[in-house]
């Protein structure tokens, strides 16, 4: 709808419509839904098409390859949408957030002339701000927001008033000082931040109040977590646990994603101690080899790896691990990738996610020497994928004929199923009442795929 010159003079329509596409990460999930928040105060309610929008943003992540290739085949459709809307009298706002945005903004901007905004996952709490300049009387023509501000954003935001629903996701750390050489985190979410625990607390209170079953807790490197308390003492992930564990109602906690070196003492008797911890860790370790893990700046060791695997596994014996592998990466040999090869055989992954190294413009790994041809990287990732697919059916067939406890959290697309997942985070399809969502119930597993399983409900009420 066209807005007046003098916004004092007309009446703001009841409600604008926003559409929000996400790109990434559950991080990048998390922030879509607090931009939601951000901007309902507005006027704005989200909607399920961009066509129509009276402002659409596209919410980035700069970690696959060609990432900025497909942001800007989204913006040509968006440009279309944007000029239909124009000449019928209305205004279409748009706005490229996230990682991309953060790192090739200025990029973004000459290329796009009709994106109205760019800011980086750091600013968006100042999205109020932000939209009133562009809208606005003396507004601005086109505003670029990609300073690491020095507040914290979280201080900005407005409550959350509508419930995530059975799982709700929680940020609590932010950025990473590992700076490994294939990584572009460092860059655009900047240096380490943690959040204090007291605010955790009351937003992870806030979220059972409001129906949740489960708080999942989001970091870059959110083991890396060091919190400062109202005491000036510092709370590590490990004590921050045994906090929430103590929350009522709250039956599941999970975190992601994790980094080997930040694994500690207290995290592991966090894992031996609290039993709505889930026995399942993502904890990437991206390459198997001594030598290729010195290259890509991991500090660590394969041996070091599977060291807190064994902990982890003598603290909690029913441990199953998840983690992320680049294969091919500059100068990885045939005794590299078979290293790797040996560290999945010897864990047994219950899933992973693996990928063909490809170059992130900024990151050192970029100028590095020893190119992996593509045709052997694919032959390597076939390989490697070949061996994760099995251990992740073998892990997922071993749930057959057990009776395990799924949280049900939607409906699904087919008529009379309804989706959850269990505490290994497996996908679990089941034929059962819509009333069942929200609830953790036992389910006798029948079947199982490489990526789901499915059962009979065993306990209904």
């Amino acid at each position: 709808m066209s807005q007046s010159a003098n916004p004092k003079t007309k009446k703001l329509p009841a409600f604008k419509k926003l559409y929000v596409k996400t790109w990434g990460c559950q991080m990048n999930v998390y922030d879509t839904r607090r931009m939601e928040d951000a901007l309902r105060g507005l006027g704005y309610q989200s909607c399920d098409e961009p066509n129509d929008a009276d402002m659409v943003i596209l919410n980035t992540c700069h970690i696959r390859e060609k990432a900025t290739d497909k942001v800007f085949s989204d913006l040509g459709r968006l440009r279309d949408y944007k000029s239909a809307k124009e000449k019928n009298g209305g205004q279409m706002i748009i706005a490229v957030a996230g990682c991309v945005a953060q790192a090739e903004g200025d990029v973004i901007m000459d290329r796009a002339k009709y994106v109205d905004m760019v800011f980086g996952p750091q600013n968006y709490h100042q999205l109020p701000e932000m939209v009133a300049n562009i809208t606005g009387a003396y507004g601005k023509n086109r505003i670029v927001n990609t300073d690491f501000p020095t507040e914290e954003k979280f201080d900005y935001l407005p409550e959350e008033t509508e419930s995530q629903g059975a799982v709700s996701f929680i940020s609590i750390q932010e950025g990473c000082d590992k700076f490994c050489t294939f990584c572009v985190v460092p860059y655009t979410r900047g240096s380490e931040f943690s959040r204090a625990p007291e605010k955790i607390l009351i937003e992870a209170q806030r979220a059972i109040d409001m129906g949740s079953k489960e708080i999942n807790l989001l970091g870059q490197n959110v083991n890396a977590y060091h919190g400062v308390g109202a005491d000036g003492s510092t709370w590590n992930l490990g004590r921050l646990l045994y906090a929430v564990s103590e929350i009522k109602g709250l039956e599941r906690i999970r975190y992601t994603t994790s980094h080997p070196r930040d694994v500690d003492d207290e995290l592991i008797n966090a894992h031996r101690d609290i039993k709505t911890l889930m026995p399942i860790l993502h904890l990437p370790v991206q390459s198997g080899s001594d030598t290729i893990l010195k290259t890509m700046n991991r500090k660590h060791t394969a041996e070091f790896y599977m060291d807190i695997i064994g902990k982890l596994r003598a603290a909690r014996p029913d441990m199953a691990f998840s983690s992320d592998f680049i294969v091919g990466f500059p100068g990885e040999t045939d005794k590299d990738f078979e290293d790797t090869m040996d560290l999945v055989r010897n864990v047994g992954f219950a899933m992973a996610y693996s990928f063909k190294y490809s170059p992130r413009p900024g990151t050192p790994a970029t100028n590095m020497q020893g190119l992996v041809h593509p045709k052997i990287q694919t032959e390597r990732l076939t390989r490697l994928q070949r061996l994760i697919f099995d251990q992740q059916q073998e892990f997922n067939d071993s749930m057959i004929n057990k009776t395990i406890p799924i949280l049900f959290e939607k409906v699904g697309n087919i008529s009379g199923q309804i989706h959850g997942r269990s505490e290994y985070y497996q996908a679990t399809h089941v034929n059962a009442p819509s009333r069942l969502v929200g609830q953790i119930v036992d389910v006798k597993i029948t079947a199982a795929t490489m990526n789901s399983l499915s059962g009979d409900v065993v306990i209904a009420e």
